[in-house]
């Protein structure tokens, strides 16, 4: 059988953000199609790019395992890489040549290559799997080898002929998500994940998947890997993964990175059942959205099971914006999920964007005032980013000729004509984290229970330091406000 090497375009270092939060994870898209590859007889070896200085570091694992077949296949549970980041394309461009230059036959697969797969293909890319990747690599590689040449009967596949690309039929996304080996953990080596999570954050954090696809349809959100389709694993085969894991390597939180978790209904009842019979304790986060939280059975299972945060696409507190983006959620929903999830000891996390199409000050204020009067244990904000295949991306693409993508997760740049200039979200970004962590300070001296210590003295000058510098930046924004886009 073929000698196969993965790798991914993910490179930790050129992200400085991400780079400095330093809470890695590793790519169990790539793992995944591995550990497929290699169940069906193939040799397999990963090369891993998250820690890696450059991708020309690529070239010694080239020259050492001298393989047939070099797989990029970028991890499609994570949003980072849905981003499409232009410093993670280059790499993937040298990855690509360094590859062709060794005499290897080179396969992508990724968001961004899906989307721009004429561009990866003209870079020296043999085939682009488009969409889910696994079975088509699987089929793909098997007819390499036997050296079929009708490459168009290969559902979801690009490729070029006579110089111009050919694109097969779509393939269907895969049901049966159990009938998947457990990415193979073995090919990474945790050790340097598990040293950045512990000396940033304290302890050691893992990512699992159970789901793929979300049936909702934000205007805003690209699905180009697995679609709007939502397949999910059996409750048995995530809590095998999980006690497999255990025993490998040993870990102190998960990150169940699904779109949304747990949305077929009974699964978490019956997965919080799993984890109590087994007498596993769990510590994990979730995403989900508003109006699924509003269960209380829901959440009680999601606490008794070992959640203990949720990440909420809140996205805005105008619920003109909300519809805009065609949401599917209420402001009011918010506001219940917060209380419900804050009932049952489970810290919410909120998802904000600014900049939509047609947001205005009043708008940008109710969202401000949401946070503050919700006080979630963490926001991450962001503004409007135009992905490929959503109509948002085709209602702004003409004015996307400058910049289509951002350079790394930090960019922030807004790529369209809106209501205010780009420095005008920026300096926004800042004033309501600045505003954000004075309210907390604020509360948490409010409370009745309140005693003079170290730590209240702390947060009395975390909120006069907060204080003047939301102060500041309030006033930059009123300054830049008057000169709109």
């Amino acid at each position: 059988m073929s000698s196969i090497l993965f790798s991914h375009s993910y490179f930790l270092r050129l992200d400085p953000k991400q780079w400095k939060i330093g809470r890695p994870y590793p790519p169990i898209g790539t793992l995944y199609a591995a550990a497929l590859m290699r169940q069906h007889g193939y040799l397999v070896d990963f090369y891993d790019t998250m820690f890696a200085r450059s991708p020309d570091e690529l070239a010694a694992s080239l020259e050492s395992v001298r393989p047939e077949f070099f797989v990029l296949f970028d991890d499609g549970f994570n949003y980072l890489t849905k981003m499409c980041l232009t410093n993670m394309r280059e790499a993937a461009f040298r990855m690509i040549g360094l590859a062709k230059s060794r005499g290897c036959t080179v396969v992508v697969s990724s968001s961004d290559s899906t989307d721009h797969y004429e561009e990866y293909l003209r870079r020296g890319a043999d085939f682009i799997l488009l969409g889910e990747g696994e079975l088509t690599l699987l089929e793909l590689i098997g007819g390499l080898e036997q050296g079929k040449n009708d490459m168009a009967s290969i559902c979801g596949l690009a490729y070029l002929a006579n110089d111009k690309p050919v694109v097969s039929s779509r393939r269907n996304v895969l049901r049966d998500l159990d009938s998947l080996p457990f990415p193979a953990w073995d090919l990474v080596d945790l050790l340097p994940y598990r040293h950045s999570w512990e000396k940033n954050v304290g302890y050691f954090s893992i990512n699992l998947a159970t789901t793929r696809g979300c049936p909702f349809k934000c205007n805003w959100c690209a699905k180009p890997i697995y679609g709007n389709r939502y397949n999910s694993r059996s409750p048995e085969n995530v809590v095998a993964e999980i006690k497999w894991l255990k025993s490998l390597h040993g870990f102190d939180h998960i990150w169940f990175c699904d779109d949304i978790f747990g949305l077929k209904p009974g699964w978490v009842r019956a997965f919080a059942d799993l984890i109590q019979r087994e007498g596993l304790l769990l510590r994990y986060k979730i995403q989900c959205r508003a109006d699924l939280l509003l269960q209380e059975d829901y959440v009680a299972d999601l606490a008794r099971s070992g959640c203990e945060n949720i990440w909420m696409g809140a996205e805005s507190g105008s619920q003109k914006i909300l519809d805009a983006m065609d949401k599917g959620t209420t402001v009011e929903q918010i506001y219940e999920a917060t209380r419900l999830l804050k009932k049952y000891g489970i810290r919410p996390a909120f998802f904000i964007q600014f900049g939509y199409l047609g947001e205005t000050r009043e708008d940008i204020d109710k969202t401000i005032r949401m946070i503050n009067e919700l006080l979630p244990a963490e926001i991450g904000i962001s503004v409007s980013y135009p992905l490929p295949g959503t109509v948002f991306y085709q209602r702004v693409k003409d004015d996307l000729q400058k910049k289509a993508n951002w350079t790394d997760s930090n960019d922030l740049a807004l790529m369209f004509r809106n209501t205010y200039q780009p420095a005008f979200y920026r300096r926004l970004h800042q004033y309501v984290h600045h505003s954000y962590r004075r309210q907390l300070a604020l509360e948490y001296l409010a409370d009745s229970r309140f005693r003079i210590s170290l730590v209240s003295i702390r947060k009395i000058l975390s909120a006069a330091f907060y204080g003047l510098k939301s102060y500041f930046s309030k006033l930059e924004l009123q300054r830049l406000e008057k000169h709109p886009a």
